[in-house]
């Protein structure tokens, strides 16, 4: 008789994402993620204490596809770091439709924010244009909206723009909301 494989928690996450990837974040349960694996639930549950735990960890796994998403975007200097962090956001709703509704489309009221992102982002608006941080955060927050927006439109198959179409509204954009916030005028 072969060896068994051991299945690792990496395999688990890598399989579970996949699952997420084909069917949706509301497929992953215990029978869906072991038919992936092609085992029992056993090494699921030897490897994690519950499937809310298998989640949580898939849901960490996607952010840190986002992220590397996100870096390699603002790294490429194709774009201003500031833009293309909008563009990866975007890019990653085409591309990954599934792990950016399981990130950014689903029911966070249980969940505690933190504003390390929008405040990373703000500090570079802040130091970009010279705005204090709370204008920036504003300034940010407008845009993200705006990005979302977008992103949400192409992740639910609303709507297909090309990269060149969405840089365009992105520069649109921001140029709009500058122009806003260097005058202050009241509307």
């Amino acid at each position: 008789m072969p060896p068994r494989k051991k299945i690792t928690r990496e395999d688990i996450l890598s399989s579970a994402l996949l699952l997420i990837r084909e069917k949706g974040a509301d497929a992953l349960n215990a029978r869906e993620l072991a038919k992936t694996l092609g085992t029992s639930t056993q090494p699921i549950f030897s490897q994690f204490a519950s499937m809310k735990e298998v989640q949580n960890a898939a849901v960490s796994a996607a952010w840190e596809h986002y992220l590397a998403y996100r870096r390699e975007d603002m790294t490429s200097g194709r774009y201003s770091p500031y833009k293309a962090s909008g563009m990866s956001y975007i890019r990653f709703a085409g591309e990954e439709k599934e792990l950016f509704k399981l990130l950014f489309m689903r029911d966070r009221r249980e969940e505690t924010y933190t504003a390390n992102e929008a405040d990373d982002m703000a500090t570079l608006v802040a130091d970009m244009m010279a705005y204090p941080l709370d204008t920036a955060r504003r300034f940010h927050f407008a845009m993200w909206i705006f990005v979302h927006g977008i992103a949400t439109m192409i992740a639910t198959d609303y709507l297909t723009l090309s990269e060149e179409t969405v840089s365009a509204l992105i520069t649109d954009t921001f140029r709009g909301l500058k122009r806003q916030y260097d005058t202050e005028e009241p509307i």
